[in-house]
């Protein structure tokens, strides 16, 4: 089976134009007989690198066009890709920016597809990160559920949602076989250019052997024309650069297979995988399985849907 992870940039703030891409790619990853592709966090409409190079108070008209060109899950970006994936029969796990649907909130979130079309279901990423909490609301448990797919079983999270150690736990407990991973280009960021991609690295081969999982890791290169656009927006900025970003696939036993892709070029990174090769890595360890302690150690994860809202008769 062939897999692939899109090292990609949107067309930055504008969503019918970026589904448009989407659906290139996604005709490309058909012509290299591409099974499954992962596309980066927030690929629709892209990760809204200004939330940190300016006071909040200025964002405002920012934002709002951000809700706006945020996504419904049934809406019209989506369904191009829908139909895209259906067309093509490739798998697609994608970040987006859902806005829920009839009302203004969004979340940072990933929505799967499996190779006939079918919505295998949304993960909605359980905490933004620093400035991204005026960005998004949190997501519940709801999203915490594997999927059954023509590929494999495949499980999600996004960005540093890897560094929570329970939601990371609670993906291996389901016995995931394809994990795809979705983070924009932390390195362009300033502070982070010699530390993200080590980082980055480290929490995907560390999610591989515990989960002994595959790991599809996608991040979207930040390009010139985000940058000129939010610039041109709210005034000159120092901290956000163009490229980088970390995209990768590694096998179960950690080896990096594909990758990593670390600059503004863009690119499919792709590897042919046997999930038969989880077996041989579940002989010496099987988190949920033998190698485990459930005498001592028990998770709970509450995956009911949470509404504001319970009207009682």
């Amino acid at each position: 089976m062939k897999v692939a992870a899109a090292h990609v940039s949107p067309v930055f703030m504008d969503a019918l134009s970026t589904a448009n891409k989407a659906v290139a790619w996604i005709e490309r990853a058909k012509s290299e007989e591409v099974d499954l592709l992962v596309f980066p966090e927030t690929f629709i409409p892209g990760f809204p690198i200004f939330i940190n190079c300016y006071p909040p108070p200025l964002q405002h008209g920012l934002l709002r066009t951000y809700q706006d060109q945020s996504v419904e899950i049934e809406g019209a970006e989506l369904s191009m890709v829908q139909a895209a994936v259906q067309r093509c029969g490739v798998a697609v796990v994608m970040g987006i920016s859902e806005r829920c649907k009839g009302g203004r909130t969004c979340y940072n979130a990933t929505v799967a597809y499996d190779k006939d079309g079918t919505l295998l279901g949304v993960h909605r990423k359980l905490v933004p990160t620093y400035g991204e909490r005026y960005v998004w609301g949190r997501g519940d448990g709801s999203g915490m559920l594997a999927w059954d797919s023509s590929v494999g079983r495949i499980g999600s999270l996004i960005c540093w949602e890897h560094t929570m150690n329970l939601a990371r736990e609670a993906m291996a407990e389901q016995r995931v076989q394809i994990h795809t991973a979705h983070w924009p280009a932390l390195s362009s960021f300033g502070g982070f250019e010699t530390v993200a991609n080590p980082q980055v690295q480290a929490m995907m081969l560390n999610h591989a052997l515990t989960a002994q999982c595959f790991v599809v890791c996608a991040s979207s290169p930040t390009s010139q024309e985000s940058i000129d656009y939010m610039e041109k927006a709210l005034g000159p900025q120092s901290i956000v650069k163009p490229g980088g970003g970390w995209t990768a696939i590694v096998h179960p036993f950690t080896p990096i297979l594909a990758g990593p892709a670390t600059d503004g070029k863009e690119q499919l990174v792709t590897a042919e995988i046997n999930l038969d090769d989880i077996k041989d890595t579940k002989v010496w360890l099987d988190t949920s399985g033998h190698y485990s302690r459930p005498d001592i150690f028990q998770l709970k994860v509450d995956t009911a849907p949470k509404s504001t809202t319970m009207f009682v008769s």
